[in-house]
């Protein structure tokens, strides 16, 4: 097998985002002549950290052969949310039309038939409408370029992120094969995230009091459930849950009438009164309320048996624990044990307030970094400066190291990206790491 000559390869970064190919192929010595990215704050965050490279905004009114210069390379994270599991999953139908970015990108190609291609999406996009989707953008892109493209996620190279995103790799057919292109395979080394956190970094975001209540009610939780002897629920412990009677197996409650509800209990054990349905409904646990279907499907089933039963074995001491959560937000009620058998402690684990509960995981990779700014990783063993407590959010700069993006810089003396679009923009960065290693094996450099 022949080794490409070694020269500088140039590139156009479409939804450019932070740049995070940007920053792998300029790592790799290759040179970015154009850039495309919509949001405007993001505009000008890119022309911070990449002086020089021209850079516009909506890529439906970009022309590819005035506005773009000739270039070797493609590379595009193009918009995710259609093919996301957390969206509608709508694909090429997706109503704000982000689906149909894809066919820019074929325009760009089209015009200016660049010998490879490097773009990633979410890692739903190959099962998406039954793998239709993923036809459709293999079948368009294989008219002229060979194809290959594979899930992968940070956490596999002992980069501390579960992050898991398909990557397509594309070379043109008249210019060479793919034979000698593999994707890097996964390391398995161990994660560990003290890699990425930095103890004295000073911009943080310390825990709120009502947070600090909320764990230590937990830890409470947790301790009492020792106590008795018994393990942490692998199953999602819904408080909401604990004290409840009303019926759930046959017909879910907003198929049943006020008299099968009356009497009955629900959320936290309060007694079910109400004079309408609607009313009756409002006491139940949150989950309970849905009229989707006449029956609730067997996971719910199945998670409320189990929260049940384990009320009915320690309600001796529940009654207690359960006036302490009583005016906690639903999202608060519910805990998500995902540590097995280790150390039934809270402080040195990752913890996540999501709105499906509260997360806790062993501290070896952090969840992926979420658009939501809500739902930042929180360390809790960190002790703040000023020694007065424990407990801290991610930084956005150990979120940046996570994205492989520590390079950059989120602002100058004209502008500075706010704390919460930092947030937003590194969750739906692509990571630098994986992308470089990548494009190392596919230009051979």
């Amino acid at each position: 097998m022949l080794k490409m000559d070694n020269k500088k390869y140039t590139f156009i970064d479409l939804f450019a985002g932070l740049g995070g190919f940007h920053l792998a192929l300029e790592n790799l010595g290759c040179r970015c002549v154009f850039a495309s990215e919509l949001k405007e704050d993001l505009q000008k965050l890119y022309a911070i950290n990449f002086k020089g490279t021209k850079i516009m905004g909506d890529i439906t009114k970009i022309d590819p052969e005035k506005d773009i210069p000739n270039h070797s390379i493609i590379c595009a994270g193009f918009p995710c949310q259609p093919f996301s599991q957390a969206g509608k999953r709508q694909g090429f139908k997706d109503e704000k039309n982000r689906g149909t970015m894809f066919d820019y990108i074929c325009g760009i190609i089209d015009a200016h038939k660049p010998e490879f291609l490097l773009l990633e999406n979410v890692s739903n996009l190959k099962g998406h409408d039954g793998g239709n989707t993923w036809n459709v953008i293999k079948g368009r892109l294989e008219k002229d370029y060979f194809v290959k493209a594979e899930i992968l996620s940070p956490h596999q190279f002992g980069i501390p992120q579960h992050r898991k995103r398909i990557y397509i790799v594309c070379r043109r057919k008249d210019l060479g094969s793919l034979d000698y292109f593999s994707f890097p395979k996964p390391t398995n080394d161990v994660c560990d995230i003290t890699k990425i956190v930095d103890p004295n970094d000073v911009e943080y975001t310390a825990l709120r009091s009502d947070t600090l209540l909320q764990l230590d009610v937990w830890q409470e939780f947790i301790d009492n459930t020792v106590k008795s002897g018994d393990t942490i629920p692998t199953f999602p412990i819904w408080a909401m849950e604990f004290g409840a009677t009303y019926n759930y197996k046959d017909k879910a409650p907003a198929f049943q009438t006020v008299t099968e509800l009356n009497g009955k209990k629900g959320k936290l054990g309060q007694s079910i009164n109400g004079q309408t349905l609607n009313e009756c409904l409002s006491m139940l646990p949150n989950y309970a309320q849905s009229a989707k279907s006449p029956v609730f499907p067997n996971w719910k089933i199945r998670y409320i048996e189990q929260n049940r039963k384990f009320y009915a074995k320690h309600k001796s001491w529940l009654k207690v624990w359960m006036k302490k959560v009583a005016n906690f937000d639903n999202s608060h009620l519910k805990l998500e044990w995902n540590c097995g058998n280790v150390a039934p402690v809270l402080i040195d684990k990752i913890i996540q307030f999501r709105a499906s509960g509260i997360r806790v995981k062993v501290p070896t990779f952090s969840p992926a970094l979420n658009l939501v700014g809500t739902q930042i990783p929180i360390f809790p063993w960190i002790e703040l400066p000023d020694k007065k407590q424990r407990g801290r959010y991610m930084t956005v700069r150990e979120a940046a190291k996570l994205q492989g993006l520590e390079k950059l810089v989120f602002g100058n003396d004209e502008f500075h990206l706010s704390q919460t679009r930092c947030y937003e923009a590194l969750g739906n960065a692509v990571n630098a790491q994986v992308v470089q290693e990548i494009a190392k094996r596919l230009l051979q450099l």
